[in-house]
């Protein structure tokens, strides 16, 4: 038997990381970022009525800036040309692309206890793109080893009209037209917005923080403090402080997110939940913080956390939170969200809209 000819030397790399990576762009940072916790091998996907379905669109997911000043000022033509041409580019990481990592973050703990559950977060990716542009999305998704199976791809229509097909639980999207079109169909959604500055958020642990009022609740308080003040407010949340508010467009999504909690809890995991949620609102919790609290407690429902600021900027918190997405229905403590490093997504609900603010 002839001997084999030895190897050739190779060169020597630092642990973890390849060489290429110090000068690599801010998408291939990225992906070294998040290649601790990016799966191996890819699980068999749920069945949508089976599963916690959350719909996001190519925009947020994925930062495409260029790509829309290019189909605003020079039309859809060029920028499917565009697109061709830069296929094998993967788009940098959008707002919405922490959020994504960290519920995989969790369907990988749940798959570990739960193995034959279909009860998990399952995404799908929703954009009026056409279809060639397919291909630099599928691209960038396995670029980022992100676990993204259901695609929904319009060619210039609306894809609103699918989401009750896919069995939505919520709708994550840059265009604030399209959040308003689903919040009108009764469909959970909000407009995310990427934050002023990069702030670190947990890779282990899913962090989900929500308003009050127009929100996880009615508008229905709101309202009085809109038509009488913040005197009779009080007066109103003290005599009703025993009847539930009306429940609000993200109150479903909480639901489920408390669904998978309790998976956890059953498993003796409370304090390693990776899964907490945080109630952060106006409220003043002398005054009128009760209502709310009993009104979770009569859903079956709760929060991990609960802030009541008393009419306090919710920036400074969140700030401390890190929360991979903050939901509210006002554009004021959204931009102040964004101040602080938060990923704030707008739910155009409620009293409190304006032109403005349905159009941000």
């Amino acid at each position: 038997m002839e001997p084999r000819e030895p190897r050739e030397p190779r060169e020597p790399r630092e642990p973890g990381l390849g060489a290429e990576t110090a000068a690599a762009p801010h998408w291939e940072k990225a992906k070294t970022f998040y290649d601790s916790s990016a799966p191996k091998k890819k699980p068999k996907s749920p069945k949508p009525q089976n599963a916690i379905t959350i719909a996001v669109s190519s925009r947020a997911l994925f930062r495409m800036e260029e790509e829309q000043r290019i189909f605003q000022e020079q039309g859809v033509e060029e920028y499917v040309r565009y697109q061709l041409e830069h296929e094998n580019e993967p788009f940098s990481p959008g707002p919405a692309f922490p959020f994504v990592k960290a519920l995989e973050a969790v369907n990988r703990r749940l798959r570990e206890l739960y193995p034959e559950s279909e009860d998990i977060f399952d995404i799908v990716l929703m954009t009026n793109n056409h279809a060639q542009v397919g291909v630099r999305l599928i691209n960038s998704i396995n670029h980022y080893d992100l676990f993204i199976e259901r695609f929904c791809m319009t060619g210039g229509n609306s894809p609103i009209c699918y989401l009750k097909a896919y069995h939505t639980n919520l709708y994550l999207s840059a265009d604030a037209e399209k959040v308003q079109e689903a919040i009108n169909e009764g469909i959970a959604a909000a407009t995310v917005f990427s934050p002023s500055k990069d702030v670190a958020v947990s890779q282990t642990q899913l962090r989900v923080a929500f308003d009050g009022d127009a929100v996880l609740f009615s508008d229905e308080s709101e309202r009085i403090f809109k038509a009488h003040g913040l005197d009779r407010f009080f007066e109103h949340e003290k005599a009703h402080e025993n009847k539930p508010l009306a429940q609000g467009p993200l109150k479903g999504f909480l639901e489920a997110l408390g669904r998978l909690q309790k998976k956890f809890y059953s498993k003796g995991l409370r304090l390693e939940c990776p899964i907490r949620t945080y109630l952060v609102t106006a409220r003043s919790a002398a005054s009128s913080g009760a209502r709310a609290l009993k009104t979770l407690r009569s859903w079956g429902l709760e929060t991990d956390e609960a802030l009541f600021l008393a009419g306090a900027p919710k920036g400074p918190l969140l700030e401390k939170i890190r929360p991979h997405i903050f939901f509210d229905d006002q554009m004021f403590h959204v931009a102040g969200a964004q101040e602080m490093g938060t990923v704030a997504a707008h739910v155009p609900y409620g009293v409190a809209q304006t032109p403005r603010e349905l159009h941000p």
